[in-house]
C-alpha cells in the first residue's frame, strides 16, 4: 500500500533541510496544525499526517487487529518517515501521539533526532503513587459512555478537553473532528489510548526531548507531564500559560515560541 496516500502524508517547507514531522492526537487530524507548521515551514521540511482512521486518511486500511495497541500507529509512523527518506527528524506529538512517537523511535531510532511532546501522558490511569489523572472508574465510565454515544460524548468531552471556555470556536472545532470520527475507529483508539502504559518505555528514548506542559489540563496533568519527562534520558520540562489540552490551538505563538527556543 502507498503509505502517503494511505496517512494522507503532505510535505511543504524548505526543501533539504531539516525535517520536522507533526503528529496529532485523539480524534483529530493533521489540520489542527496548520497555526504551527507555517513559521517552521520557512527553515524546515515540514510533514504532516492523519493517523489511519482520522482524518482525510484511507479508512479502508484500517485494520482492528493492527490498530489494537499504540505499536500499529507508530509502525505506521515509522513507515511514513523511511517512505520520505528522513534522518534527524524533529518528531512533535500531541498527547497520545507523544508516547506514539517513542514507540516510532523505539522501531527506528536512525531517524529521529529530536522529540517534542505536547501534552504527554505515559499512562492516563492512577497507579500507586503514580498520578495519572485518572482512576480506573473514572476511565471505565468515559469508556462505557463512548460506547454508548458517540456524539454525545464528543459534544460533552471536546469543551472539557479544550479547556477555553471563553474562545467557544475552538470547542466547536473539537467537537466537530470528534464527531466526522467512525464511531467504531474512535472507540477502539478510546481504549486503546486511555488504558496504554508506557511508562517503561521512556528510558529508551536517546535523543534530546522537550516536553510542553498546558496549565489546567485535565487529560494529561501536570504530575503526567513531569513523570515523562523525569524518566526521559535528556528531557527539558516546559510549563506553558496556555491552559487545556491543546495549546497549538487555544496558543500557538506560545508554543511555537517554545519548541523554536529548545531548537
Amino acid at each position: 500500500m502507498n503509505v502517503r496516500a494511505r496517512n494522507d502524508v503532505r510535505v511543504s517547507g524548505a526543501v533539504g533541510a531539516r525535517p520536522i514531522v507533526f503528529a496529532h492526537g485523539y480524534g483529530c487530524d493533521q489540520n489542527m496544525w496548520r497555526f504551527i507548521t507555517p513559521d517552521f515551514a520557512v527553515d524546515h521540511q515540514v510533514v504532516t499526517f492523519d493517523h489511519v482512521g482520522f482524518g482525510n486518511s484511507d479508512l479502508s486500511a484500517y485494520d482492528p487487529d493492527r490498530y489494537e495497541s499504540l505499536h500499529g500507529y507508530a509502525a505506521d509512523v515509522v513507515e511514513v518517515m523511511r517512505d520520505l527518506e528522513l534522518t534527524d527528524a524533529v518528531f512533535v506529538g500531541h498527547s497520545v501521539s507523544a508516547m506514539i512517537g517513542v514507540l516510532a523511535h523505539a522501531r527506528a531510532p536512525e531517524v529521529f533526532g529530536a522529540m517534542v511532546m505536547v501534552g504527554p501522558s505515559a499512562r492516563y490511569v492512577d497507579d500507586g503513587d503514580y498520578r495519572g489523572g485518572f482512576t480506573r472508574e473514572q476511565i471505565r465510565d468515559l469508556l462505557d459512555n463512548l460506547d454508548a454515544n458517540h456524539l454525545g460524548w464528543s459534544t460533552t468531552m471536546a469543551p472539557v478537553i479544550m479547556g477555553n471556555p471563553d474562545r467557544p470556536e475552538l470547542t466547536e472545532e473539537l467537537t466537530n473532528s470528534f464527531c466526522r470520527t467512525d464511531p467504531d475507529v474512535a472507540r477502539q483508539f478510546a481504549r486503546v489510548s486511555f488504558l496504554s502504559d508506557n511508562r517503561a518505555d521512556l528510558p529508551g528514548v536517546d535523543v534530546p526531548s522537550l516536553v510542553l506542559q498546558c496549565s489546567e489540563d485535565v487529560i494529561a496533568p501536570e504530575s503526567a507531564g513531569r513523570y515523562v519527562a523525569e524518566h526521559l534520558p535528556d528531557a527539558r520540562f516546559t510549563q506553558l500559560a496556555a491552559t487545556g489540552h491543546c495549546p497549538h490551538l487555544s496558543a500557538p505563538e506560545e508554543t511555537t515560541a517554545a519548541i523554536r527556543a529548545w531548537l
